[in-house]
């Protein structure tokens, strides 16, 4: 296959950014400029976009394809590191607006202002896995959207913090939750929200502990827990979920 870089994005980049390797896991990131986006730039990268994205305004083309991008790049490594030879192409978008990632590859991606990564990783060691990134929530907007994202036993842990600490409980708080039903959905094909989850713990060293609110499947129930890990660096917040 060949391929270009698109215009509107930078190299993807492998990195781990969190506390607790993931073994086997891959992860790749790039920056993307919606203003460098090229009328060419899906053909010339070689990704489909679907008629949603092509009718869509230039911002949510240019982080659809560096999201994609990342999801083609890392899972190439993943197939490489497998010995798997499999075409490596990016995975398309469902009905339901998840990606479709091929049968023995679980994944996710995510994209904020500007920056994008996916992350990969053989299933048969991981059953799901969600990641996603927010900007850091401003001190304001994140005590008027705290009653939203937060149920009362959140609410009162957040009480007892210091005032500048607490716009970052309340994105981490936002955030890992998008990260569990990144993690979930796939497998449990049912959608839940911010008061069906409740985030038990964290720590400054990047790792936290959620429990489920409401019952999903047999398996995923009222009460089961599940670990997270975070990461804050210029001004976003990076959460993963992994299972």
């Amino acid at each position: 296959m060949n391929t270009s870089l698109p215009a509107c994005c930078t190299v993807p980049t492998r990195h781990w950014p969190f506390p607790v390797a993931m073994p086997g896991a891959v992860l790749f990131s790039t920056r993307f400029k919606p203003t460098e986006l090229s009328p060419t730039d899906f053909t010339v990268s070689a990704i489909d976009a679907p008629a949603s994205i092509q009718r869509s305004v230039a911002k949510r083309q240019a982080e659809y394809l560096a999201g994609r991008l990342c999801a083609r790049t890392a899972l190439q490594q993943v197939n490489a590191e497998l010995g798997v030879q499999a075409a490596s192409i990016a995975p398309h978008l469902g009905e339901d607006r998840a990606p479709i990632w091929p049968a023995h590859i679980t994944g996710s991606i995510t994209h904020s202002d500007g920056w994008a990564a996916a992350i990969v990783a053989p299933n048969n060691a991981w059953r799901g896995v969600g990641l996603d990134a927010e900007t850091l929530l401003e001190a304001n907007r994140a005590e008027r959207l705290a009653g939203e994202i937060l149920i009362p036993a959140e609410l009162q842990r957040l009480a007892q913090l210091p005032a500048d600490q607490r716009a970052q409980l309340i994105t981490l708080t936002f955030s890992i939750k998008e990260s569990l039903f990144k993690a979930l959905y796939p497998l449990v094909l049912k959608r839940f929200y911010f008061e069906h989850a409740e985030v038990l713990d964290w720590t400054a060293t990047g790792q936290a502990r959620l429990r489920l609110l409401t019952d999903l499947s047999e398996e995923f129930h009222t009460g089961v827990e599940f670990t997270g890990q975070f990461n804050v660096s210029e001004g976003r917040m990076l959460t993963l979920v992994h299972i």
